[in-house]
């Protein structure tokens, strides 16, 4: 990024998202801290049947194989998405390259601080919590190996069953060494397969839907829409109808010619978006987009559940981590980038120079609004692709400029 006031205030802007990457990634090491503390072990009972299921050396999906599915792929995706398909068809020939290039690495990058931001965020959760809750998986006494001789020296609150015998023990009863095993058999809840899964594979499927145009068909706030009469289905001749209707009980028209259907709209066709039905106002894509964005989804929830089928986790686990890491993604998605149903698949542009790091008391917004900062912005967040082609125009759904070569976004 540059600026054409000079270099302090382009490097302020840089170091601000340097700082965010920073703070990203002490908050991954963090997590990591966590993953790798003694969590908290609760007792357990050894006639417990969900804590009975053998221990599964080889899991179908392993740590290494999860980073690549949850990290590497989408990444790499994200990168050939920007690098290809960035800035799209809509962008006049004039446009100098450098400007679409400098597009393009701006939505690469916020495509990748969201998706690191998604996947550290349920990283730290899902890590904090493991060692929080403690709990037993699945596969615990396999694990253990109890030392059933001497039960009673490892009693538990010092509570009996029906039978005399111990009802719960300490974890202190396991006879296996390995430290990490043990550790591990404590972390059932929330489940970080699900967690980061979700968050990187969900985060990636919410990417595709936004750069396909992939979204449930909407019908925009407009004032035509609310009005009964383009409910018809063909509200051109209904538009005929209503107003040969007005003027015929118009004091102001009597005696004068009733309104004739020569006078009806000349583009009954749905592009006049004065009559337009509201039928016409949207259409479904292509179901082959649908696909393209749904097997990232698809593919979270099958790493999902075959922690259900190694053993690894109990239900609830699988499904709170789950919903830990989707939600993680969908706010992490929308801290970088404009709605799917109405953003046009860009990302939001960088923040203004002189609110890199702040905005301050009162103003709500991390993006200036006068015309000096507004210019910077045409450089800085490639709003807009040409700075000389002329003045800003921008309506929420584009940004374009001068009335010959309008820039949608």
């Amino acid at each position: 990024m540059g600026s054409h006031r000079g270099d302090r205030a382009s490097v302020a802007l840089i170091l601000s998202y340097v700082l965010d990457w920073i703070i990203i990634i002490a908050a991954a090491g963090v997590g990591a801290a966590f993953s790798r503390t003694t969590p908290n072990k609760r007792p357990f009972s050894i006639l417990n049947p969900d804590i009975s299921f053998p221990y599964v050396v080889h899991e179908k999906i392993s740590s290494a194989l999860l980073i690549i599915c949850s990290l590497i792929i989408p990444a790499v995706i994200i990168l050939f998405v920007a690098l290809v398909f960035v800035p799209g068809p809509t962008v006049p020939k004039s446009v100098p390259k450098a400007l679409i290039w400098r597009r393009k690495l701006w939505e690469w990058h916020a495509g990748w601080l969201g998706l690191a931001l998604s996947l550290v965020a349920a990283f730290l959760i899902t890590s904090g919590m493991k060692n929080l809750s403690g709990k037993p998986r699945p596969d615990l006494l396999s694990r253990c190996s109890p030392d059933l001789a001497n039960m009673t020296k490892f009693a538990a609150g010092g509570y009996l069953d029906t039978q005399g015998g111990v009802l719960l023990v300490t974890p202190s009863i396991c006879q296996n060494t390995d430290i990490h095993i043990m550790n591990d058999a404590f972390r059932s809840f929330p489940s970080g397969h699900s967690s980061t899964s979700a968050a990187g594979l969900v985060y990636l499927s919410l990417f595709l839907a936004s750069k396909l145009t992939s979204t449930i068909p909407f019908l925009s706030p407009s004032t035509y829409s609310r009005v009964t009469k383009y409910r018809s289905a063909f509200p051109y001749r209904a538009q005929g109808r209503i107003q040969r209707f007005q003027q015929s009980t118009s004091p102001t028209h009597a005696g004068k010619e009733a309104y004739s259907a020569d006078d009806e709209p000349s583009n009954p066709t749905g592009h006049n978006d004065k009559i337009i039905a509201l039928r016409n106002q949207a259409a479904a894509p292509p179901v082959y987009l649908l696909v393209f964005a749904v097997i990232p989804f698809f593919a979270a929830i099958y790493i999902a559940s075959t922690r259900w089928s190694d053993f690894r986790h109990h239900g609830f686990d699988i499904f709170f981590g789950f919903f830990i890491g989707t939600t993680t993604a969908i706010f992490s998605f929308r801290y970088y980038h404009l709605p799917i149903n109405q953003g046009a698949g860009w990302s939001w542009g960088p923040r203004s120079r002189d609110r890199s790091f702040w905005a301050g008391v009162g103003i709500g917004n991390y993006v200036a609004s006068t015309n000096d900062d507004m210019e910077f912005e045409k450089v800085e967040n490639g709003r807009v692709l040409d700075v000389e082609l002329g003045a800003i125009e921008r309506d929420g759904d584009h940004v374009g400029v001068d009335d010959s070569n309008i820039v949608h976004g």
